[in-house]
């Protein structure tokens, strides 16, 4: 049954007011945590009408307000009835705060099992009572609810895993050991699909089985999936270590664990399992999950599977480009008809599953809108002579993609105003790409670099540098991260990383160039004396020449480009068509001099 916004938050209001609450929060999250959620956990976009990944809202008697980050201010104002939703920006007047300010002493309800405890425990810096609750307030007013995923899980093969299951609950429970603790909560979907080997269908673009698991110290592992999404198939490939049990058994096993030492991340575990544990008598231990490291360290058959997925990937990007150089200047293409053109050559490609998430295909005005995503309603045309944004990927079985361009329609040529920005940000990408560092360097350290030409021009963007990536999981995947507000996590070999320095210009056009990384051992150099790291690039498509003022450059950065360049059409110009291999050998040629 459709309703409005309004009636939503009234009949919720009503229900806070039913259990005696002053307010109630209301995350993007589902119990695993995760960035994407199924249809039966977006809570937050059924109650305010925003579709962005990060987001928390929060519901008072009178008030309502909705928190995001700066990749999402412009998409939350164009989603969310302003006479009804206030908005604030997540980092600048954080909820803690506005609660302090705005409601101090006020009761807040809040479904433990949508928060991590570290978040609670920023929370409860207001001031105010933060009250656990048995059901969450909406799932009681959300009528037409859809039901959770019930897909099968399915053996992730060691052709792509690359290492066999029972070597890494090996190696994670000798971790446990080692820290003199007996057990791991593993409430992370993508911790459980690494150690396990296994995938599924159950977010679009993610390919996960959602499900948790208890590991043992002794390597043991209790897996919490209903039994009817788990075949013959699967069942021999998890073995006689692993002991499947219903979800609702969750809560007894827990319980059986009273007087052990058991680690949680806190971090990326609901609070109820750390509630539920203490109250069992045993011992929470802060720790980190200890499959999120090993899984972000790509080993090297995984890193080989990057490599080949990202060739077949350029591949397909380097098609589109080539089709979208002629179409895009006659006019008759739209944000939708593009995106569609690129996921049918990726449709193309060996072992393709899937979008890595859903295209961001922005032209114009819209490309300045970081996440934004092309609906029917908001489709537009992509006009001659406008600056156009693709950002995309993909889920191969060995490996997952994502890479950012932005591009001149023409025929016309560029305003100077946008080639020197965009110039600007090719800049801060090639910085973050040619970089060598020393072991022990963490992400956070290097956003700067990204960033140096904007600032010293007034200008910056707001979001991160970089993100992890999954192998044939999440395109964004901790620890590690190039962000201000990164994690100090230390880069180590096979970790893959985004590089996507951007500059948006709200109502008129976005800049985002995006390639992925792989973090590997530098070549030594001579009197060197400690051990140094560098990039290897993995991302294989040719920036907009036409949006690049070669005069900007410093010679070191043009042969940057012209390496680049040489590079792409040597790999991918042999794997085109023939028409296709013309237009990137213009694309790739070496920028004018001068």
């Amino acid at each position: 049954m459709e309703t409005s916004p309004s009636h939503r938050l009234a009949v919720l209001r009503a229900e806070l007011a039913r259990q005696g609450l002053d307010g109630l929060l209301v995350p993007r999250a589902d119990a695993f945590l995760g960035e994407y959620v199924p249809p039966s956990a977006a809570r937050l976009a059924w109650l305010t009408g925003f579709t962005g990944s990060a987001g928390l809202a929060l519901v008072l008697r009178d008030r309502a307000v909705l928190f995001v980050d700066g990749r999402y201010t412009t998409q939350a104002a164009a989603e969310t009835d302003p006479a009804l939703w206030e908005r604030r920006h997540l980092l600048d007047q954080p909820p803690a705060a506005f609660l302090k300010a705005e409601a101090p002493g006020a009761r807040i309800g809040y479904d433990p099992w949508l928060h991590p405890q570290a978040a609670l425990d920023r929370l409860a810096e207001s001031g105010g009572t933060l009250v656990p609750l048995e059901g969450n307030p909406v799932d009681a007013v959300w009528a037409d609810r859809p039901a959770p995923p019930a897909g099968q899980a399915v053996p992730h093969p060691l052709q792509f895993a690359g290492q066999d299951s029972g070597t890494k609950r090996a190696e994670a429970a000798a971790a446990l050991r080692e820290a003199g603790q007996d057990a791991a909560v593993l409430a992370d979907a993508h911790a459980v699909a690494w150690l396990l080997n296994i995938r599924g269908d159950d977010l679009p673009h993610t390919p996960l089985a959602l499900a948790m698991a208890l590991l043992h110290a002794d390597a043991r592992v209790d897996l919490f999936l209903d039994p009817a999404r788990a075949d013959a198939a699967l069942l021999a490939h998890l073995g006689n270590g692993v002991a499947l049990r219903k979800p609702e058994a969750l809560a007894g096993v827990l319980e059986g664990l009273a007087g052990r030492r058991v680690r949680l991340d806190a971090e990326v575990t609901p609070a109820w399992f750390g509630q539920r544990l203490r109250a069992a008598g045993a011992e929470v231990v802060a720790g980190e999950d200890p499959c999120r490291l090993p899984r972000a360290c790509k080993n090297t058959v995984e890193q080989d599977g990057a490599r080949a997925a990202h060739l077949r990937d350029a591949v397909a990007l380097c098609r589109f480009l080539a089709w979208f150089a002629g179409a895009a200047p006659a006019g008759r293409e739209t944000e939708l008809s593009a995106a569609a053109k690129l996921l049918a050559l990726r449709a193309d490609g060996a072992h393709f599953v899937a979008e890595s998430f859903p295209a961001i295909s922005g032209a114009g005005e819209n490309g300045a809108i970081i996440h934004y995503r092309a609906t029917p309603e908001t489709d537009r045309p992509i006009r001659a002579d406008e600056c156009y944004l693709i950002d995309s990927g993909a889920q191969y079985r060995d490996g997952t993609t994502d890479i950012t361009r932005a591009l001149w329609t023409g025929p016309g040529a560029p305003p100077a105003e946008l080639a020197a920005r965009y110039t600007m940000v090719l800049q801060g990408h090639l910085a973050l790409s040619a970089l060598r560092f020393p072991e022990g360097v963490a992400g956070v350290h290097l956003d700067a670099l990204a960033r140096q030409r904007l600032w010293a021009a007034g200008l910056d963007y707001d979001h991160g540098t970089g993100h992890g990536v999954g192998s044939f999981l999440s395109v964004h995947e901790g620890p590690a991260g190039i962000s201000r507000a990164a994690r100090p996590v230390p880069l180590k070999p096979g970790m893959i990383l985004s590089n996507e320095p951007g500059l948006y210009l709200p109502g008129a056009y976005g800049i985002r160039i995006e390639n992925l990384l792989l973090v590997r051992q530098a070549t030594p150099l001579p009197g060197q004396a400690k051990p140094f790291l560098d990039f290897e690039t993995l991302s294989w498509a040719p920036y907009d020449r036409r949006l690049i003022q070669g005069a900007m450059l410093s010679a070191a950065e043009r042969a940057q480009v012209d390496a680049y360049h040489r590079a792409v059409a040597q790999r991918i110009g042999p794997l085109l068509p023939e028409e296709a291999r013309g237009w990137l050998m213009q694309a790739c040629a070496p920028l004018p001099k001068g």
